[in-house]
């Protein structure tokens, strides 16, 4: 026999060494061997089977525990070192399978109960023969019946031969251990010989069990049976006996058969006489068959012919009924009247006109009778009708609107007059033309091209009326207004002139311009809206609804749109498609329509600019509220209007922001500037009259205004400052604090305000240190260079040393007292005795150096009311730099008697 893998020990011992690699502990390896791994279709498809090594294992239980039993699959890595792959438990092992497709019987399938997916097919380990195949299985069955006291179901082999391959081989499954001289020897261990005892046994006793079966199968048979010979030979004579019986049987029944097969052959002769006869039908119910379908299709045929030549005549009929033209509608088309008696006639005929040519167009008419003569000679009828009362109406409308136009213009009770302002009002327009608006309909739908030259006959002719209403009423509303006839006056160099101008009334000047847009805004939109609707522009409505500045009252349209014609000649309502290229129509019509209205409100504002440049704030709120309320994109033209309106404004305003900052600039150009400048009161008056007139959204107009004007004077004043260094910051306390004083109750309401009154605040606070910080530097020069020399020594030598220094001896400090703070030594030694009264105090002579800083800030001011706060702030500046002093000459120079920091405080409060 072939040496197996089975006893190769250097094989059990890799495989322990994997299995100990994997983390498994007190694990055994009973058995192992190489085998193939496959799974049948891949071996069809030319797929090669897998190398594997199959392992059984023991792991030894603890605590009395039975034993457990499990068989791994390794495989080879890359480095051809043995791995773990599978791991099975064989107590879920219920079936071994050997596959009856090969030949050689070497391939098995081992099946468990426990797999994740049935579904697949488990894998077929494949042997190299059959005694590595047995030794592999019987080896399973031995730990079964061992570890797990159950064997596993097996089929496709015959466990009788597999106990004789294991009684045969029990002494041949050895390990080959070598020797030390190189020679192996078989050596059978304990273990294998007990397992195979064990499995033999249980194998046989399974083949004596089937025994067993057999022999009370045939102990059924109570005939004492001895022998197989002598049972066989039973069988043989009742098979004999049985067969006898049958031929006799067949024998006595041959009259019988006799008869029924005379029978068959009468009913056979009758069966083809039968066939004949319904041949010979079948052939004449055909010709008949034929013959009634042929008579049926002759009459479907005349049937169908005489219900076409019906359904023909009726709709020649109907196509007749057609073509013919009432002489009423053609008497009316050609040569009928366009008065305002005969518009129901006339209507009439343009919708039995429009309906005619429509029903002769697909797919109101069967295309089959497009091309036929009659109705292409109708067609061409109709057209002719069409294009002649096109004409005719299109001249008629352009000449009743010239005409009606015309009769206007020539009234003059139409328009406004000297000393009566007189509103527009076109009710009677709008009436006379409303009359013709259903034509105008009916003539877009005949020839849309139509409507153009009518639409500019009507823009032309209105907006000549338009425009004199406007004129007459701009000029009668200036006329009327009762104005200051001297312009205002702001920010310019003598008092009285701002003042005077700013004092007259000037709300008549706004309220002008606002009854301007009250009366002409709401007008221009309704005659927008009249236009579009009349004009047949498929657009909604220009005018939105709840809209707060059109009143259709007072402009004379509050029944605009009550009888526009808003239906198709079919009775249908109109649902206006407002698409960009339409809107875009309506707009250069419009523009058309009311262009060179604009110079009327134009006027108006210059105008109101002249009598008082603040207008402009109100006339920007009265024209963004109206703008605001507009907000339909067809009202093209009235928002361009208010834009341009708004437009002219701003530029007015801003025109007058930049004079009033050209007369703040002028101030630079003075040779010598001392006090509050003019125009810091002035601007105070200027921003409370702007805030007044602030209506609606003039915020930013405003904001704007403030940041230009004070930015500008903020820079003025700097540079008028700085002409003269000596009283640069003078100039500026006094102007920043008359600045805030003058808009301190503005500020607090009004952002724009407060950021620059905090500004001037911030520059107020540096140019008071500053003009402080010089006095008292002026003053008292001396004592406070000591002060900074002695601090510089500080961090270059120690404190001891400095009073040893050349200039910072003691007797240096005692005679810059001296010099700095005369009249002080006086008195302090009369404070250090008591005896400081109102009569000594009196004839002390108090410090020079104090009261001639006293004397000269009081000399450099103007104000009065700016001099106690300045003074306070002098003194408390002084004190703080005389504390440091006082603290330097304490760490320096010891006990050097000096006035203490509250008793300077004392005497400074005298004064």
């Amino acid at each position: 026999m072939a040496k197996s893998s089975a006893d190769d020990a250097e094989l059990r011992r890799a495989c322990a060494a994997a299995v100990a690699a994997s983390g498994a502990r007190g694990e055994e390896v009973a058995f192992s061997i190489r085998v193939a791994k496959g799974r049948g279709i891949f071996e069809k498809l030319g797929r090669l089977a897998k190398p594997r090594v199959l392992a059984l294992t023991v792991k030894q239980s603890s605590r009395g525990e039975a034993n457990k039993a499990f068989l791994r699959v390794l495989k080879y890595s890359s480095g051809a070192v043995l791995e773990p792959a599978k791991l099975y438990k064989l107590k879920h092992l219920t079936k071994v399978e050997v596959i009856s497709n090969d030949p050689s019987g070497c391939t098995f399938v081992l099946g468990f109960d426990n797999l994740r997916s049935q579904s697949v097919a488990p894998p077929q380990w494949t042997m190299r023969n059959i005694d590595d195949r047995n030794r592999l299985l019987f080896c399973i069955l031995n730990m079964c019946k061992e570890i797990l006291s159950y064997l596993p179901k097996v089929v496709g082999i015959d466990i009788v031969e597999l106990a004789l391959w294991a009684k045969e081989n029990t002494l041949t499954i050895d390990n080959q251990v070598s020797t030390q001289d190189g020679q192996e020897t078989s050596v059978a261990t304990q273990t294998e010989r007990k397992v195979t005892v064990t499995v033999e046994n249980d194998l046989v006793s399974q083949a004596k069990e089937e025994e067993e079966d057999m022999e009370a199968l045939l102990g059924t048979y109570v005939m004492g049976i001895g022998e197989a010979d002598a049972f066989s030979e039973r069988l043989k004579q009742e098979l004999v006996a049985l067969e006898a019986a049958n031929v006799y049987q067949l024998l006595e029944s041959e009259p019988l058969i006799e008869e029924v097969l005379q029978g068959l052959d009468a009913a056979s002769a009758t069966v083809d006489d039968m066939d004949e006869w319904l041949r010979i039908f079948n052939l004449k119910l055909r010709h008949m068959r034929e013959d009634i379908a042929s008579i049926e299709s002759r009459n479907n045929g005349l049937e169908m012919q005489s219900v076409n030549n019906k359904a023909l005549m009726e709709e020649l009929d109907k196509l007749l009924e057609r073509l013919r033209i009432p002489q009423e509608f053609a008497a009316s088309l050609t040569g009928g009247s366009f008065e305002e008696s005969r518009m129901l006639k006339n209507v009439e005929a343009c919708e039995w006109l429009t309906g005619a040519i429509r029903s002769l167009e697909v797919p109101n008419l069967d295309p089959c009778y497009v091309n036929m003569r009659a109705v292409r000679e109708k067609k061409a009828e109709l057209e002719k009708l069409k294009t002649t009362f096109v004409r005719r109406a299109s001249e008629f409308l352009r000449n009743y609107f010239s005409s009606l136009v015309d009769f206007m213009i020539s009234d003059k009770s139409y328009f406004s007059q000297r000393g009566q302002l007189k509103r527009p009002d076109h009710a009677d327009l709008r009436y006379k033309c409303r009359t013709y608006a259903r034509l105008l309909q009916h003539l877009k739908s005949l020839d849309k091209s139509c409507l153009g030259p009518l639409r500019k006959a009507y823009c032309h002719s209105l907006n000549l009326l338009l425009r004199r209403e406007a004129r007459e009423f701009a000029n009668e509303l200036r006329a009327s207004t009762k104005a200051p006839k001297n312009p205002a006056v702001w920010l310019e160099g003598s008092n009285g002139s701002g003042h005077n101008g700013s004092s007259a009334d000037t709300s008549t000047v706004s309220d002008a311009y606002s009854k301007m847009l009250t009366i002409f805004i709401p007008l221009l939109v309704d005659e927008s809206s009249f236009f579009a609707h009349f004009m047949c522009f498929e657009v909604p409505a220009l005018v939105p609804a709840g809209s707060p500045n059109v009143n259709k009252s007072k402009s004379g349209g509050n029944d605009a749109d009550d009888d526009l014609g808003l239906m198709d000649p079919d009775g249908n309502d109109l649902k206006p498609d407002s698409t960009s290229a339409e809107l875009g129509t309506l707009n250069e019509a419009l523009q058309e329509l009311l262009d060179g209205i604009q110079e009327d409100f134009y006027a108006v504002v210059d105008w109101a600019y002249k009598i008082d440049p603040l207008r402009c704030i109100s006339m920007h709120g009265i024209t963004e509220r109206y703008l605001s309320g507009q907000k339909a994109d067809a009202a093209g033209f009235v928002r361009k209007l208010l834009d341009d309106l708004e437009s002219r404004i701003s530029v007015q305003f801003s025109r007058f922001i930049d004079e009033a900052c050209h007369q703040i600039e002028r101030n630079e150009r003075n040779v010598r500037q001392t006090g509050i400048l003019a125009y810091i009161p002035r601007f105070a008056v200027l921003a409370s009259r702007m805030e007044q007139y602030i209506q609606g959204q003039s915020r930013d107009l405003i904001d704007k205004a403030y940041t230009k004007l004070v930015s500008t004077m903020f820079a003025t004043l700097e540079k008028i400052a700085q002409s003269d260094p000596k009283t640069a910051d003078i100039v500026l306390i006094e102007n920043y604090a008359a600045f805030q004083n003058s808009l301190y109750d503005l500020a607090n309401v009004v952002p724009t305000l407060a950021k620059f009154y905090h500004q001037a605040s911030e520059s107020y606070e540096l140019a008071c240190t500053r003009h402080i910080s010089s006095l008292i530097y002026l003053q008292f020069e001396r004592l406070f260079q000591f002060n900074r020399k002695v601090e510089e020594l500080t961090y270059t030598i120690a404190a001891e040393e400095i009073p040893f220094q050349l200039g910072l001896s003691k007797t240096d400090l005692r005679r810059v007292l001296k010099s700095s703070l005369s009249g002080f030594d006086a008195l302090y030694f009369l404070y250090s005795r008591g005896q400081v009264n109102s009569h000594n105090r009196n004839i002390v002579q108090i410090d020079k150096s104090i009261g001639t800083m006293y004397r000269r800030l009081q000399k450099t001011l103007t104000s009065d009311e700016l001099f106690p706060s300045l003074w306070d702030k002098c003194k408390k500046e002084f004190l703080d730099k005389y504390e440091s002093f006082v603290q330097m000459v304490s760490r320096i120079y010891g006990n050097e008697p000096i006035m203490s920091v509250a008793e300077m405080k004392e005497i400074l409060a005298s004064f």
